[in-house]
């Protein structure tokens, strides 16, 4: 039976590692694997999903206005079955969205495999993993380490003089040279400098 899974973290925690492996596992086996990422991430090349490590694969891009169980359907229509769909940076889809892959999954019996990051910089939720981990069958942390050696669940923005950013849009594309995953003390006591 086929599930929807939410595998969060905070930042640099190898989320996308985790999915193209998971990808690779299926492939290898001879089963139909389909990716999606974001087309607001313009950090690699477009249409790619890429990791910290150099693993990268191909991916369908999907922006806010796209009905992605309408994309699958199309998908399916065209092309072999598939037996997996994984989705990068997943923070980014919208509750619609969320809806629409319960939908893959209990409609077209697909499991559907989200990895994103569970809130912002500013200890928000994001819309996608909200609903991810309201609506999701499983929940998984992936976890990472904060500089002080514990687990890690914040994520600090700076700026070019390494202060930390409090305020602003909930949405700006960056990496290492813009965040850094702490533990929540961290995230408390940081107030000017990492």
């Amino acid at each position: 039976m086929a599930k929807l899974y939410f595998y969060y973290s905070a930042m640099n925690a190898g989320k996308s590692t985790a999915l193209l492996q998971a990808s690779y596992n299926y492939q290898e086996r001879g089963l139909q694997t389909l990716l999606f990422a974001p087309a607001i991430d313009d950090r690699h090349q477009s249409g790619c999903i890429t990791s910290r490590i150099g693993l990268k694969a191909q991916a369908n891009l999907f922006a806010p206005k796209d009905n992605l169980l309408e994309q699958v359907e199309g998908y399916l229509n065209q092309k072999q079955e598939l037996k997996c769909i994984l989705f990068d940076e997943a923070q980014f889809l919208t509750k619609n969205q969320v809806f629409q892959l319960t939908l893959v999954v209990d409609r077209l019996n697909i499991p559907v495999l989200c990895y994103g990051l569970r809130s912002d910089f500013r200890a928000e939720p994001f819309e996608g993993s909200l609903y991810l981990l309201i609506w999701a069958d499983e929940i998984n942390e992936i976890k990472t380490v904060c500089y002080c050696g514990r687990k890690a669940i914040m994520n600090i923005r700076f700026d070019a003089e390494n202060h930390k950013i409090t305020e602003g849009k909930q949405i700006e594309i960056g990496g290492n040279e813009r965040y850094v995953a702490v533990c929540r003390k961290h995230f408390e006591l940081t107030e000017a400098k990492l």
